[in-house]
């Protein structure tokens, strides 16, 4: 179970739903479902609109997500993230807070999406 609050100035309040941990749906899907205003133009992972920033809430240790070679490459085109800051994140099992809506799979913890 994944406890996910949207913040956005493009919001008139924050908001927070429930969405099934591993149920394979992205963030953006579940944005679309509960009409969260994150932009987006391809929806694959190609043109990098849809960069949010995730951070993880509650107590314990964010879990260490990979990014897909997609995030890794338009992430780095866009001054998100170096290839050196992703390398390092792989090998110390660290969770980006630089994601792309249509990349991130949902896990089971609560997070803030910024965008």
């Amino acid at each position: 179970m994944a406890n996910i609050t949207f913040s956005s100035p493009a919001m008139k309040k924050d908001l927070t739903v429930y969405a099934v941990a591993g149920d394979r749906r992205t963030l953006l899907s579940v944005a679309q479902e509960h009409k969260v205003p994150i932009h987006y133009e391809c929806e694959n992972g190609e043109c990098g609109s849809c960069v949010v920033e995730v951070l993880v809430l509650g107590k314990g240790k964010p879990k260490g997500v990979h990014l897909t070679e997609k995030e890794k490459t338009v992430l780095v085109l866009n001054g998100k993230l170096s290839k050196e800051e992703i390398e390092h994140m792989e090998l110390n099992d660290i969770a980006p807070k630089w994601r792309m809506a249509c990349q991130y799979m949902l896990l089971d913890e609560e997070v803030l999406v910024k965008f």
